[in-house]
């Protein structure tokens, strides 16, 4: 009886020093995940130490160079907030860069043509209509969205171009150009103010509503979410229709800030929108997102050009520099 007896304390002590050893490891995982939460915030305030220190005699951290860094990001910025959805759905859409190209000439026609309300409506049914064409594609034929978005990419640019005849469009609407990127209000550019609206609407939606939630239970495990009810062909649907419509708005501010508009806006923004979001701590597999961390990733992409040129780099080494420090976050970031 009493060997039993010390048999069962025997099997309760190593069970509660298993147990014991759990919890440790288990405190030990959530300390790192948080740790690697934050790393774009991290890495977003010591690669601005850095060039304050080094660049302190290159205009750094003069107010006008500070600005210009935000107000050259404001539409990655905006881009980058929808393209959050997408990726945290498992999409992802490599035609938004295009579709800033196409939208911004059918904005500058319509404001030419019809005024400020109908530029900007224009501008935005254009990207909302790619967005739906290539949503409908994604889901009707089930082609995965990296293949529709890419062929999208050739037609919409090819499409801008043939619209616009390769030639630029002069926006003279002193109105439109203040209001959607080319004013200021006292030292601040109106471009701020537009990236803080989206940002936060972004952000309220993404973190407070159904829809965001099943947006990452969709990339997460689409599966599981379409047995609890999710209609994940319809979240799809709608993330890369706002990825459209968040590229019509981009091609808005483009316009405005540039008093015209080219079909070669945008051209290669995709790369620079991705590596924002990523930075930012989105999942490039879905599940997980973060649109205040892409608004980050975005300025940090910013603050990187701006420095590497003041630094005096050329353009080769600006590339080597910048692809470095990326997979260098990107490694250190949160993982699925």
């Amino acid at each position: 009886m009493a060997l039993k007896m010390d048999s069962q304390g025997a099997v309760v002590e190593q069970s509660a020093e298993r147990g014991f050893v759990a919890r440790i490891l288990e405190t030990a995982a959530e300390r790192q995940v948080t740790w690697r939460q934050y790393v774009v915030y991290i890495g977003f305030v010591g690669l601005f130490l850095f060039f304050a220190i080094t660049l302190h005699d290159s205009g750094f951290l003069s107010q006008n160079n500070l600005l210009n860094i935000v107000r050259q990001t404001a539409t990655i910025s905006v881009m980058a907030v929808c393209m959050t959805y997408v990726l945290s759905a498992g999409e992802i859409d490599l035609s938004i860069g295009a579709v800033v190209g196409l939208s911004s000439v059918t904005t500058a026609m319509a404001v030419g043509e019809w005024g400020i309300a109908a530029g900007v409506l224009v501008g935005l049914a254009t990207g909302l209509a790619i967005g739906t064409i290539n949503a409908w594609i994604r889901t009707g034929l089930a082609i995965p969205s990296f293949l529709v978005t890419l062929a999208s990419l050739g037609i919409v640019s090819g499409l801008a171009m043939w619209v616009s005849d390769a030639a630029p469009i002069p926006i003279r609407n002193e109105t439109f150009n203040f209001i959607f990127g080319g004013g200021s209000i006292g030292p601040i550019p109106v471009l701020i103010f537009w990236t803080i609206a989206v940002v936060a609407l972004g952000h309220l939606v993404f973190t407070r509503t159904t829809f965001g939630r099943q947006v990452l239970a969709t990339g997460g495990n689409p599966v599981a979410a379409k047995y609890s009810g999710v209609n994940i062909n319809k979240i799809r649907r709608r993330v890369l229709m706002l990825s459209g419509l968040g590229a019509g708005l981009a091609a808005v501010l483009y316009a405005g800030r540039l008093h015209s508009a080219r079909y070669q806006f945008g051209e290669g923004d995709e790369l620079s929108v991705i590596a924002a979001v990523v930075l930012g701590g989105t999942s490039l597999f879905g599940g997980a997102g973060s649109v205040v961390g892409a608004l980050f990733g975005s300025l940090m992409i910013g603050l990187m050009n701006n420095g590497l040129i003041l630094m005096g780099l050329d353009a080769s080494q600006q590339l080597m520099a910048r692809g470095v420090i990326i997979i260098l976050a990107v490694a250190l970031g949160p993982k699925k």
